[in-house]
């Protein structure tokens, strides 16, 4: 079974970087993807951007493209998200999540069809 442990996130000036890590570990296919998810207070939960590891391809959310990356070392089997230019909007908790051998894109599917979720981390931007 996948476990998925989180790391960064924090406060941070509007305009400044943060990075956040997803870390998974325990039996899984080396086919899958990891996509990244936040919520913020009194609204539901979106996509942000996901990456498929077998072969580095990679979907953005229009609120973030140009100002996130993704990247992953598959020999740590660890995602990082690089969140640049952020803004008060982003302020939300973020999430990584797993999913089992994409077909096509990781950003055609939807937050159900991630089974496997990170615990969440913090991210505030202040204005």
């Amino acid at each position: 079974e996948v476990q998925l442990v989180q790391s960064g996130g924090g406060l941070v000036q509007a305009g400044g970087s943060l990075r956040l890590s997803c870390a998974a570990s325990g039996f899984f296919f080396d086919d899958y993807a990891i996509g990244w998810f936040r919520q913020a207070p009194g609204k539901e939960r979106e996509g942000v951007s996901c990456i498929s590891v077998r072969d580095g391809s990679t979907y953005y959310a229009d609120s973030v493209k140009g100002r996130f990356t993704l990247s992953s070392d598959n020999t740590k089997n660890t995602v990082y998200l690089q969140m640049n230019s952020l803004k008060p909007e982003d302020t939300a908790v973020y999430y990584c999540a797993h999913l089992n051998t994409p077909l096509g894109s990781c950003g055609d599917y939807d937050i159900p069809d991630f089974r496997v979720w990170g615990q969440g981390t913090q991210v505030t931007v202040s204005s």
